[in-house]
């Protein structure tokens, strides 16, 4: 049973924090517009003629357009020089932005403002930006899709998924609001075999896009706050079916004081651990990995083991 208002027991301690359970309205794709012309955030250009869409459309922009697109750590931010309205199916804006001393074209694809971006939709907005010769595609959605974390590249041109902030919802001033577009990596694992043919995974840390120097680069372990295994990934949602934490803050600590209560250390060992319990061979030969970083960030990679 799920109770929207349960009751307060004071004698129960609470280990997990509240969460809310929602749920999407129907996919509604976003409409962009055949004019070109310069994108002024003083001047909306109405990429629609549905007021709701339009309005949406110009909010995300104007907000893209002076927040940019940023990891966790703040200092690496993509800040563009120039943002267009683009005349795309997919496309609706281009990004001029410098990755060193190098000028690099963006093109923008927003998701829906209710639903979410999937692999398909990804797929044609880089085949759309590999046409017009844009450096990379930044893909900016309130959700996507499971397997749409799959897909980082289209031959040499880079696909960024950048997540946006909830609070983009609000249509408020946001200039205060930090992480509203944040380009998030994907697991750093290594697949491991024992020598009864299970399959073990070893943990490294998460690959991090910077855009100031066009590299990824792995943080450790440490950056983790927990990370899950869906050991029969089936392509299209993930099932979590091992669960492990980590984190820089001793975890076991925070939870023995949350709890006034020692925890059997053997249990906790089999938690908190980078490297995972050993599991046989799924039937579909593709296991997937969620990680979740110590500031919220949720990134998966689906791995082919057959």
């Amino acid at each position: 049973y799920l109770y929207d208002k349960p009751y307060e027991d004071r004698s129960k301690v609470r280990v997990s924090g509240p969460f809310t359970v929602e749920s999407l309205s129907p996919h509604r794709m976003l409409a962009v517009g055949t004019d070109d012309q310069f994108f002024d955030p003083g001047k909306p250009t109405a990429p629609s003629r549905d007021p709701s869409v339009r309005d949406f459309v110009t909010m995300i922009l104007t907000t893209l357009g002076e927040a940019g697109v940023q990891q966790g750590d703040k200092r690496e931010r993509i800040t563009f020089t120039s943002l267009d309205v683009w005349p795309g199916k997919m496309l609706c804006a281009e990004g001029r932005f410098m990755e060193g001393e190098t000028e690099r074209r963006a093109g923008i694809l927003i998701g829906p403002e209710f639903g979410t971006v999937t692999k398909p939709d990804l797929t044609a907005a880089a085949r759309e930006a590999g046409d017009a010769g844009f450096d990379v595609l930044i893909s900016c959605a309130f959700a996507y899709e499971a397997n749409a974390s799959e897909f980082n590249n289209l031959g040499r041109l880079k696909v960024l998924r950048a997540r946006m902030n909830p609070d983009l919802h609000m249509q408020t001033d946001l200039k205060s609001s930090g992480n509203l577009f944040v380009v998030f990596g994907e697991p750093d694992i290594g697949i491991e075999r024992t020598e009864d043919g299970e399959i073990r995974v070893r943990i490294h840390g998460v690959d991090v896009f910077k855009p100031s120097t066009g590299e990824v680069v792995s943080g450790g372990p440490e950056d983790i706050a927990l990370w899950m295994i869906d050991t029969d990934y089936n392509e299209e949602s993930f099932f979590v079916r091992h669960a492990y934490f980590l984190g820089a803050n001793d975890p076991y600590k925070a939870l023995k004081t949350t709890l006034k209560a020692e925890i059997d250390e053997d249990a906790w060992t089999s938690l908190n651990r980078e490297v995972s319990r050993p599991f046989p061979t799924p039937e579909t030969g593709r296991i997937a990995v969620q990680d979740i970083t110590q500031v919220g960030h949720e990134v998966m990679k689906a791995f082919d083991i057959s």
